[in-house]
């Protein structure tokens, strides 16, 4: 319908998000526009905020609003142990858990220069255990192995995520107890 083309814009924004159809898509846009446009308006501005100020931290990869994120400024956390994630939405769901007191590296791919900047982060730390907190299958378990030799001289103690979280699920589809009990639970490898 072209007398609501602005609307059927904002549609197809929706339906290009992930995990939103077509028909969520069209019931978001009619309730920002019809039902509640001051949610709308303060969703938009909270959309065009959160663009402008959120980054990656330099040193772990977590998002964050300043080049060093709160949690790697955090003199308070536990040094003995990293967390390795492969997404900086894993930070914030690990985060919400509470189970974890350490710091994190965000692993977006296993290039030289993300080696480099974990063992920095270790070193600086005087870390001596790697969390790989990783969603289980056969590519996780690849990458974990060529951190392990990588990082071998550094005579580390590797520990992956363990009971409570089924192979195959990402972290931000697991429930907080689930989450907690894999932390707390987790197992060295081998």
């Amino acid at each position: 319908m072209k007398t609501v083309e602005k609307f059927n814009e904002l549609v197809k924004s929706f339906a290009s998000l992930p995990t939103i159809g077509k028909k969520t898509a069209l019931r978001l846009a009619y309730h920002v526009c019809i039902k509640d446009p001051l949610l709308g308006t303060k969703l938009a501005y909270n959309i065009e905020e959160s663009i402008r100020v959120t980054r990656k931290c330099s040193f772990c990869g977590a998002l964050s609003e300043n080049e060093i994120c709160d949690i790697c400024a955090d003199n308070n956390r536990n040094k003995e142990i990293i967390c390795v994630v492969q997404s900086p939405k894993d930070v914030l769901i690990l985060e919400d858990s509470g189970s974890f007191d350490g710091y994190y590296f965000v692993l977006e791919d296993t290039s030289e220069e993300y080696i480099i900047r974990l063992k920095s982060m270790v070193l600086k730390y005087n870390t001596n255990e790697l969390f790989f907190a990783f969603t289980q299958g056969l590519n996780s378990d690849a990458i974990v192995f060529f951190i392990e030799e990588k990082l071998k001289d550094l005579n580390l103690k590797l520990t992956h995520i363990a009971q409570g979280i089924p192979s195959g699920v990402s972290l931000e589809n697991v429930d907080f107890i689930s989450l907690h009990k894999a932390i707390n639970h987790r197992i060295k490898l081998d």
